[in-house]
C-alpha cells in the first residue's frame, strides 16, 4: 500500500460556456443579417443558425443532504444505460445527454454513506425529468457519522458547476491523483506531501513524492463547498515535480513527516523513506532532511538495505507522528502507521540517533462499541483533542466489511499508548478503498467539537469496482462532530 507525495501550480484560464443570453444576441444578429443577404448566402446563415441554436444547456442537478441542505460531493446518478454523473464539490451535476432532455428518467444513486430510500423492488434511485437550464433537487439521507466536506487534490474540484458558468476562479494545478498524505507544520506554514501522483500528460507520473503549503489553519467554514488553495512546489514549466528522489532504483515514499528543533533551535524537517521495486517490494529505509533553500528532500543515512542476513526492516519513525508530553513533562514524538510503535525525544538529534529510539507495542485489536467482532487497525493516525480532553484516532480497520478496506472507526484513550476504549464507526464504503487517514487537529481550535480528517478514496484493493471519475486516487476530506449523540459510545 502505498504511502505520501504531491503537486505545482498551474493557472489555466476558464472559459464559461455560451449560455442562453448569448445564444439569444447571436440570432439576434443573424436575423439581421439574414435581411441584407440573399441566394446561397441566406442558406450558409441558415445553417450557423441552426447549429448555434442545437446546442443544449444542461440541466442543474443539485444533491443535498436531507435535513440540513448541504451540498453532498462524491454521490453519483447512473442511468440505466450506464452514463455515470457525479456530483463536484459543491454537490452538483451538469446533465447534457440529448437523449434524456424532456424525459422522465431513473438514475440510481450511489453515495458511500449518503442514500435514497429503497423502493418497493428494493432499487435505490430516483426518477427525474431533465430539461435544458432547468434545476432539479435530489434529496440524500446521510447514513455515516462523519459528514463528506470535499475532494482537495485532483482535476476538476468543481468541473460540474463550471460547466454550469460557475465558480470560474477555480483553476487546475495539473495533477489528476495524488496518494496518502503527510502534513507539518514548518516555518509557519503547513507543509504538505503526497505519494505517487498521477500527471494529466502520461499514463506514468512522479514517484518521488510531490508538495506544497498552505497556511497552518487553511479553511475557514467546514461546511460544503470546501475551497483549499495549494502553492505546489513546482518546476520551471509551472508544473509539479518530485521533491524526495533519494539514489537507488524505484519510487521513494516519505512518511514520518514532522518539523524539529535541532540544538540551535532551529526548525529542521525531517522524514523517514523507503524504495521500492516492483511489485511493491521495500529494499532501502533511511532518514532525510528538508533543505529549505532547494525546496527538497536529501538522504541522512541509510538504516537498513535488504539482504538475506537482514530481510526485514527495523523499527522506523515512520507513519504519522504525534507530539506527546510525558506526566514528569519530557515532551516525546510518537511514531505509527495506525497506533505508535516507537517514540522518541522530540528534538533533531534524537530523531537522527536509532540508539534513542524506543519500541512500543500497540494494541492490536480495539472492541466494538457496537458489539460483535473485535477490530483490528490497518492504518491511521493519532491525536491529542482538547474538547474531549483524551487521546483520539481514527483508522481503517483491516478486512473490514462491507469495503475490505474502506470502513473507518473512531476511538478514545487517557494515554497515546493506550488502552484505546470501544471503537465507533464512522465511515462506510460500497466496494471501495478509503485508506491512510490522517487527522487534521491543526485545522480547528481548542474548543471546538469538530474533529478534521481525509484520506485516499481509491479503487486499488476492492473487488474491481468501476473507478469514479476524477474522485479516484485523490485525498477526500470529512468532518466528525464529537458532540453528535452517536459518539457517546466511545466514550
Amino acid at each position: 500500500m502505498a504511502l505520501p507525495v504531491g503537486a505545482g501550480k498551474l493557472d489555466v484560464p476558464f472559459r464559461p460556456r455560451y449560455g442562453a443570453g448569448m445564444n439569444t444576441m447571436l440570432h439576434t444578429l443573424l436575423r439581421l443579417v439574414f435581411r441584407l443577404l440573399s441566394g446561397p448566402a441566406v442558406l450558409l446563415a441558415a445553417m450557423f443558425v441552426s447549429s448555434v441554436g442545437s446546442g443544449l444547456e444542461p440541466c442543474c442537478i443539485e444533491v443535498v443532504e436531507k435535513g440540513t441542505g448541504w451540498p453532498v460531493p462524491l454521490v453519483e446518478l447512473r442511468t440505466l444505460h450506464q452514463v455515470r454523473f457525479v456530483t463536484d464539490n459543491a454537490g452538483l451535476i451538469a446533465m447534457d445527454l440529448p437523449e434524456l432532455m424532456g424525459c422522465e428518467t431513473w438514475f440510481d444513486v450511489v453515495g458511500h454513506g449518503y442514500e435514497v430510500p429503497k423502493d418497493g423492488f428494493g432499487y435505490r434511485g430516483v426518477r427525474l425529468k431533465p430539461e435544458p437550464g432547468k434545476k432539479l433537487k435530489v434529496e440524500v439521507n446521510r447514513t455515516i457519522v462523519a459528514r463528506r466536506l470535499g475532494r482537495l487534490t485532483g482535476a476538476g474540484l468543481f468541473a460540474e458547476s463550471q460547466k454550469l458558468g460557475r465558480e470560474p476562479e477555480c483553476k487546475e494545478s495539473g495533477v489528476l491523483g495524488c496518494d496518502s498524505v503527510q502534513n507539518a507544520v514548518h516555518r509557519g506554514k503547513l507543509f504538505w506531501a503526497w505519494g505517487d501522483t498521477t500527471m494529466r500528460n502520461y499514463p506514468l507520473g512522479i514517484f518521488h513524492m510531490t508538495s506544497a503549503t498552505t497556511a497552518i489553519q487553511p479553511i475557514r467554514e467546514f461546511t460544503p463547498p470546501i475551497r483549499l488553495a495549494f502553492d505546489y512546489f513546482a518546476d520551471s514549466r509551472g508544473l509539479p515535480r518530485g521533491v524526495a528522489q533519494m539514489p537507488g532504483d524505484g519510487p521513494t515514499w516519505v512518511s514520518g513527516y514532522v518539523s524539529l528543533p535541532d540544538k540551535t533551535g532551529a526548525s529542521r524537517l525531517v522524514g523517514c523513506y523507503v524504495k521500492i521495486k516492483p511489485p511493491m517490494e521495500v529494499y532501502e529505509c533511511g532518514l532525510c532532511v528538508w533543505n529549505d533553500e532547494a525546496a527538497k528532500f536529501e538522504q541522512l543515512r541509510v538504516i537498513w538495505s535488504k539482504s538475506d542476513s537482514s530481510p526485514k526492516p527495523p523499527p522506523m519513525p515512520e507513519g504519522q507522528p504525534a507530539f506527546w508530553k510525558d506526566p514528569q513533562g519530557k515532551q516525546w514524538l510518537l511514531f505509527g502507521v495506525s497506533l505508535p510503535t516507537l517514540r522518541c525525544p522530540a528534538t533533531f538529534e534524537a530523531w537522527q540517533d536509532s540508539s534513542s529510539w524506543e519500541v512500543l507495542k500497540p494494541q492490536e485489536i480495539l472492541p466494538s462499541a457496537a458489539g460483535g467482532k473485535a477490530v483490528k487497525p490497518h492504518s491511521g493516525s493519532i491525536a491529542w483533542n482538547p474538547w474531549r480532553k483524551r487521546w483520539v484516532t481514527v483508522f481503517m480497520e483491516a478486512f473490514g466489511d462491507p469495503s475490505v478496506f474502506g470502513e473507518l472507526w473512531y476511538a478514545e484513550a487517557d494515554e497515546p499508548t493506550g488502552p484505546w476504549g470501544k471503537a465507533v464507526k464512522i465511515l462506510t464504503h460500497e466496494n471501495y478503498t478509503f485508506y491512510n487517514p490522517r487527522l487534521h487537529p491543526e485545522f480547528t481550535a481548542p474548543d471546538s467539537p469538530m474533529l478534521i480528517f481525509e484520506g485516499t478514496y481509491t479503487a486499488t484493493f476492492a473487488d474491481r469496482p468501476h473507478p469514479t471519475p476524477r474522485y479516484d486516487y485523490n485525498q477526500v476530506l470529512y468532518r466528525l462532530d464529537l458532540d453528535d449523540s452517536r459518539m457517546e459510545a466511545a466514550r
